[in-house]
């Protein structure tokens, strides 16, 4: 969805390897899920904001299948930036990545 959106996308299979690209990359935006194995999307974002230089934070969005009551809450309280849920929807997912990139898409 992101690709049809004319985005440039890298996969992470595992919290680990999405710190490990971010720290390696150039990234505008980046889609956590949550429920990664080996370390969850929760950890890693706790690392990648420990990890983070003054003035370059990095917009976060939960992916996440847990719409209880209190989860988005509990996501951006570990630094995320916003929720998306899943099943994700390609008109919200165009409305997120327009709202946390300075480029508009096309």
């Amino acid at each position: 969805m992101l690709e049809r959106l004319g985005c440039q996308v890298d996969l992470a299979n595992n919290g680990f390897e999405a710190v490990s690209a971010w720290a390696g990359g150039a990234y505008d935006l980046i889609f956590m899920d949550c429920q990664m194995p080996e370390m969850d999307g929760m950890a890693a974002t706790r690392a990648i904001r420990k990890q983070e230089l003054p003035g370059r934070r990095i917009p976060i969005i939960a992916l996440t299948a847990n719409v209880l009551q209190g989860e988005r809450e509990r996501c951006l309280a570990v630094g995320m930036d916003d929720y998306l849920p899943k099943p994700v929807r390609p008109k919200l997912l165009a409305e997120m990545v327009s709202r946390w990139t300075a480029s508009a898409l096309p």
